[in-house]
């Protein structure tokens, strides 16, 4: 089997140079922003919008009303939420901003706010908004440090 299969529902809007791999939905009234790729198995749900540039890991969940900005990556197994009282028909998305990290893993409460160029840890909770430029991680997540400590670990990584 050579095709790749994935479901693109209506009124979907796809940007030029997006990438989409095997068994992938997304669903009614999407927005997809240029050049943006998006791993197997990952669901993105109707009313969505995903900006520009950016990396959507395998498996991840997307729920109606999410926004996600530009530049923003989101690591595998992440899951979204917008439902803050379930099963309400009252939903309220997750909204993240311009060069954000959300690293595998992770759970986001419905209507948080992560902010720009903040990072989210591999397996938080996050249960509240997180202030831009700041790295949150644990459970419930909270902040640990900001981003420059964050880039200069990372550096000294690379370098090592």
């Amino acid at each position: 089997m050579s095709e790749v299969l994935r479901h693109i529902g209506r009124n979907v809007r796809i940007g030029r140079g997006v990438k989409i791999w095997h068994f992938t939905y997304i669903g009614d009234n999407t927005e997809i922003g240029d050049e943006t790729k998006i791993g197997s198995l990952v669901h993105i749900d109707y009313n969505v919008k995903i900006g520009r540039r950016c990396k959507i890991e395998g498996m991840a969940y997307i729920p109606p009303l999410t926004v996600i900005e530009d530049d923003v990556f989101i690591g595998p197994g992440v899951i979204f939420t917008n439902d803050p009282y379930p099963m309400s028909p009252k939903m309220i998305g997750v909204h993240v901003e311009s060069g954000a990290i959300i690293c595998a893993g992770a759970v986001l409460k419905a209507g948080i706010r992560v902010g720009s160029r903040a990072v989210v840890g591999m397996g938080a909770v996050v249960t509240k908004d997180v202030p831009p430029e700041t790295v949150v991680f644990g459970n419930p997540a909270r902040v640990r440090y900001s981003l420059v400590e964050y880039l200069e670990k990372k550096r000294r990584w690379e370098e090592g």
